[in-house]
């Protein structure tokens, strides 16, 4: 049997061994922006799982655009040093082919919150909170902080923030970046007229909101062309008058045509009255819809963890990579798993191949 699952891609300069990707998992576990102790081991593990395509987690362009106090940034010269510190220890563990990737973001709105085992939330006036920004001075939920609307001075300087922080990730040693524009987060929020109410050039048309992100996307492509560039979106709001899988086709279109190499598929997040059903693969008819229509190579992601699922999704041609998260938390070796299950040869380090016989035995039981 062909497993399509591991077949090799090439996105943009990028070659791949496999079309298995990890999705970006915030830890909540960095030392001011700084990775620590316990990303060294996250991301080697993840190095380890035989999956192609690794994107460390949301990585924020200032300090005061993290989620929370536990985020990942690449704002200082401190994070630079640490990212690379990690990122060269999982690089000599990597299965061969392997390549990392950081996601680029600002949470905007949504940030200022606490670590989700803090309860999640806003943090108090005496948590160290901070101000937050963003396309308009809309609140994301009752409770929560209302934002600043970015001056046009603000845009700009954040764009810069966003070029910067991806000159950093080149010198850290990454081999490609994600932009964040989905889950309710800066570039998303300028993208929904949900949260973009703007009467400027900001603001308004689709042409308009997509403007931020665009250049974005425009000037760090061309800051850092040696790196594959990607951007996962969120394509639909789930919200009546939101942003629109029609609009983000467009997007889609418009990333494509500054230097975007690939499309992460995902949804909602920008608003709590969000009304979609989930389930195994609920996402993958938005990214087929975005393939079909723009060319672009896409990513499916949305609780995809079984691997005839996966390759189904490869094979009929929905989406060109699968990307996991839970998955490989729940299972580091998911796709040596994924292998075993669908007849494809694996090769784990030497240090481990002695599991490769019990990892057949236990795929291929029942």
């Amino acid at each position: 049997m062909t497993a399509h699952l591991f077949s090799p891609i090439t996105l943009g300069n990028l070659e791949l061994p496999n079309r298995i990707a990890v999705a970006p998992m915030c830890q909540y576990s960095a030392n001011d922006g700084s990775a620590s102790d316990w990303h060294l081991q996250h991301w080697m593990n993840l190095a380890m799982s035989g999956a192609g395509m690794i994107t460390v987690e949301m990585t924020d362009v200032v300090r005061r655009g993290r989620i929370s106090h536990g985020c990942m940034g690449l704002y200082s010269d401190a994070n630079e040093a640490a990212a690379k510190w990690a990122l060269d220890a999982a690089k000599r563990v990597a299965t061969p082919g392997a390549k990392f990737g950081t996601q680029l973001a600002h949470a905007g709105r949504k940030g200022s919150n606490r670590r989700p085992w803090e309860g999640s939330g806003p943090l108090g006036a005496d948590e160290d909170a901070w101000p937050v920004v963003s396309a308009s001075a809309f609140a994301y939920a009752d409770g929560w902080q209302v934002p600043q609307a970015l001056s046009e001075q603000g845009i700009e300087e954040t764009i810069g923030h966003f070029v910067q922080a991806a000159k950093r990730a080149e010198r850290a040693g990454f081999d490609f970046i994600e932009l964040h524009s989905a889950h309710g987060y800066l570039l998303h929020q300028f993208l929904s007229p949900l949260s973009n109410q703007r009467t400027d050039k900001w603001g308004g048309s689709l042409e308009n909101r997509m403007r931020f992100p665009i250049e974005v996307a425009r000037q760090v492509a061309r800051a850092v062309p040696k790196l594959m560039l990607g951007a996962r979106m969120s394509l639909t709001d789930w919200v009546d008058g939101g942003f629109t899988l029609e609009e983000a086709i467009e997007v889609a279109k418009a990333y494509r045509d500054v230097g975007v190499s690939y499309i992460c598929c995902s949804s909602g997040g920008n608003s709590p009255l969000q009304s979609l059903r989930t389930g195994p693969g609920y996402q993958v008819h938005l990214a087929e819809a975005v393939k079909k229509a723009t060319g672009i190579p896409v990513r499916a992601v949305g609780m995809i963890d079984q691997p005839e699922q996966a390759d189904a999704i490869i094979r009929e041609g929905r989406a060109d990579m699968v990307a996991l998260g839970r998955a490989l938390l729940a299972d580091p070796r998911w796709p040596w798993r994924a292998a075993a299950k669908l007849g494809h040869e694996f090769h784990p380090a030497p240090q481990l191949a002695r599991s490769a016989a019990l990892m057949k035995q236990w795929a291929t039981a029942g």
